[in-house]
């Protein structure tokens, strides 16, 4: 038995002993070194879930991790015991039709670490020791564990800008400067975007996006009226990534976009209200973005590469025997705060 993170509903967190799987031959034992508490957990632990995704039974939280490999089986050839690695939390089963299609984002069978969408929930992997495949693991060498921990919340980014398409030369509107948010102006940065703005209505999280390259950042709350500049004559921007998930976050990024923009939701804050009456007449696409796949790899080898530094967003590491202390100050903006880790 290890211990574990497990969620029972709202405000109720609890350590509590959690068995390992036995070993098979193309897995790896993974002793966790760093696990980031992501928006997802925060939703599980504030409210026992998001939107109509709720909690059914308990369930271990967290996806964004790193370790050490302790233990190899028989079939592993390409790593090595003692080795540091980012573990996907993306396990498709690549037999359904989306997987088998190059889809496996949406994947029927989808066990997608701390997830309370399918029953018996999938469990999460904020875990002393936890069983993975090989195909999970990514090299992180030249990385810190921390670092490595990031691989998850950068994939989420990559996978926002592959759905705008075109970034090269767009101006970009980036609603939410959470982790994702500004992680999506690194981004958007590295691929080329001309001008990139920032909203959000924390002064604290719109330093982090000045921090790794907006070209301004706007505090709706304090400042409104500068947004409200950039929705005469039908609009200024080409793109939007909508990182907030709440109401007034997707009116905004509508509002702002020139006709035939493209609004990317990567947010995801419960179902709401959005003005279709200007999607319609400005002739907007609409894209959601959901988690990743195929970019996770690129994510560990962008930061190896020195091409995105997500060291300025790593604010807090908290003693995960102290996981509820963790959770509180990821919540507190007042404390400065953006992501905040468990050290296991």
């Amino acid at each position: 038995m290890v211990k574990s993170l497990k969620i029972h509903g709202p405000l109720d967190l609890r350590i509590e002993d959690y068995p390992v799987d036995n070993l098979k031959p193309n897995q790896v034992e993974i002793k966790i070194a760093i696990g980031g508490i992501c928006g997802t957990d925060l939703h599980y632990y504030k409210h026992g879930g998001f939107g109509q995704i709720k909690l059914r039974e308990p369930m271990i939280l967290g996806h964004e991790v790193s370790g050490f490999i302790s233990k190899i089986g028989s079939n592993v050839k390409n790593l090595s015991i003692g080795q540091l690695v980012s573990v996907s939390p993306s396990r498709p089963c690549n037999k359904c039709n989306f997987c088998l299609n190059g889809n496996q984002i949406q994947c029927i069978n989808m066990k997608f670490y701390g997830s309370a969408m399918p029953f018996p929930h999938i469990q999460g992997a904020f875990r002393e020791i936890l069983i993975v495949e090989d195909y999970q693991c990514v090299s992180a060498d030249g990385l810190s564990s921390e670092e490595a921990a990031m691989a998850e919340p950068l994939a989420v980014c990559l996978h926002a800008i592959k759905q705008a398409e075109k970034i090269f030369g767009q101006k970009v509107l980036i609603t939410g400067s959470g982790p994702i948010g500004t992680l999506c102006v690194a981004a958007a940065r590295r691929a080329g975007a001309e001008e990139i703005i920032v909203t959000d209505i924390s002064t604290n999280a719109l330093t982090f996006s000045d921090s790794v390259g907006a070209d301004k950042v706007i505090n709706v709350l304090e400042e409104n009226d500068k947004l409200k500049n950039y929705q005469s004559n039908k609009g200024y921007f080409d793109i939007a990534i909508e990182c907030s998930g709440s109401a007034q976050g997707i009116s905004d990024a509508i509002n702002c976009l020139k006709p035939k923009g493209t609004m990317i939701q990567l947010g995801l804050g419960g179902d709401v209200l959005i003005p279709l009456v200007s999607v319609t007449t400005k002739e907007l696409n609409l894209r959601g973005s959901f988690r990743f796949h195929s970019e996770f790899e690129l994510a560990v080898n962008m930061m190896k590469k020195k091409l995105i530094d997500v060291n300025p967003l790593i604010t807090h590491k908290i003693d995960f025997k102290d996981a509820t202390d963790g959770f509180e100050l990821a919540m507190n903006n007042n404390k400065k705060s953006m992501k905040v880790q468990l050290a296991f």
